[in-house]
């Protein structure tokens, strides 16, 4: 039950994980240095300073950038929405219910994970470029259709409401904020950004519409109701929680008596158990999701590789750590606020796939043009 798992259920899996912290110290303890590393130390070639030497000399410093740009940047939009914003976007967009989201992705997962050994075995033989870049072409191209579909199977309400109900925003544009809030802690008090991210919390796909400049208020318009959105920036804490709570009540009222589904709407796709995979609507969307895990595949696959072949042994580590972590880190941890401020800017609960086909896209065109092809390079010259 949620109160069981709240007070001392979660903390079973921190507990069972200390099964695999054994196995993976027991892993560490069996390797040793790589045949290319061992030679270069016994040789005594090791760089003396590999962070000036990395980045501070142009030539290597351009070989990391390119690598940020055209390998890793696409690799982590494609692996963090496959994984991470399908699930949000099952959850915070689609609402569909913890459990059934969960088990969505997990049988994804575990329908698609052969990829990784698959496309990692076939870039060995056609090469690492091909199979990580046509994984971002791919997915860029078919993210909005997959969404789409995956949208119309999870909550066929919700779908047919985005289509056929109109909901605008009369506001002054100058007085709202791009909501990006990767750390939870900024405020977004304007009646505008009020308006804005309750019509994103229920997933309204809305228009705005240019109100006199210098307007102060925003308001909605859902049917034939108009609602004011209280401007919280001139409100003391007590009177904020109040305007808060009575405009969501009135929100959600007006979009329930428009035609938008309640929360507990039975067309939203819910599993009881594992094994409900086998019913038709899930399976179509675990099929979805399945998809774009085999995008994870094709980016994640031969990644390691290509990073380990680009650069010469003495700064391996060194060069391929700082455009694999920023890319995987910024690029792709950033996705899921980057998104939703996006879909909070325009209305659009599609709006934010062009967070990741864009940097995917970005990623093709640089690869193709600048980054080498490596799967035949020699990895124990000093040079690559």
């Amino acid at each position: 039950g949620e109160a069981a798992f709240a007070d001392w259920g979660w903390r079973i899996p921190f507990l069972v994980s200390i099964l695999l912290l054994a196995i993976s110290v027991w892993i560490r303890m069996q390797l040793e240095e790589s045949p290319a590393f061992a030679k270069m130390k016994a040789e005594g070639k090791g760089s003396k300073a590999p962070l000036t030497e990395a980045f501070g000399q142009w030539r290597n410093a351009k070989v990391a950038l390119l690598a940020l740009l055209g390998l890793v940047a696409g690799q982590a939009v494609v692996w963090y929405t496959g994984q991470f914003y399908a699930l949000f976007f099952l959850g915070s967009v689609l609402k569909v219910d913890g459990y059934t989201q969960n088990m969505l992705v997990a049988w994804s997962l575990l329908l698609g994970s052969g990829g990784f050994v698959l496309f990692g075995w076939l870039s060995d033989k056609i090469g690492r470029k091909p199979i990580i870049l046509g994984g971002c072409l791919i997915a860029a191209l078919t993210y909005f259709p997959l969404f789409k579909t995956l949208s119309a199977e999870a909550n066929p309400a919700l779908h047919a409401a985005h289509q056929n109900i109109a909901v605008q925003v009369v506001v002054d544009r100058a007085n709202c904020s791009f909501q990006f809030n990767p750390v939870g802690t900024a405020q977004f008090t304007t009646a505008c950004d009020v308006a804005k991210a309750a019509l994103a919390r229920n997933s309204v796909n809305y228009s705005v519409e240019s109100a006199p400049a210098g307007t102060v208020g925003a308001t909605i318009k859902i049917g034939d109701k108009a609602i004011e959105a209280p401007h919280l920036i001139t409100m003391g804490a007590a009177e904020r929680g109040a305007a808060s709570a009575a405009f969501n009540r009135d929100i959600g009222a007006a979009l329930t008596a428009a035609g938008y589904p309640a929360a507990a709407n039975p067309t939203v796709v819910k599993m009881a158990s594992p094994f409900d995979v086998f019913r038709e609507q899930p399976a179509v969307i675990i099929a979805i999701l399945t998809i774009m895990v085999i995008y994870v595949t094709m980016v994640y696959g031969p990644i390691a590789a290509a990073l380990v072949e680009l650069f010469p042994t003495r700064i391996r580590y060194t060069s391929m750590s700082l455009p694999y972590h920023i890319g995987n880190g910024w690029f792709g941890g950033l996705l899921p606020a980057t998104s939703f401020a996006m879909i909070a800017q325009t209305g659009d609960v599609y709006f934010g796939l062009w967070y990741p086909i864009v940097i995917a896209l970005m990623t093709v065109v640089v690869g193709a043009l600048f980054v080498p092809e490596t799967k035949d390079r020699d990895i124990f010259a000093d040079e690559p």
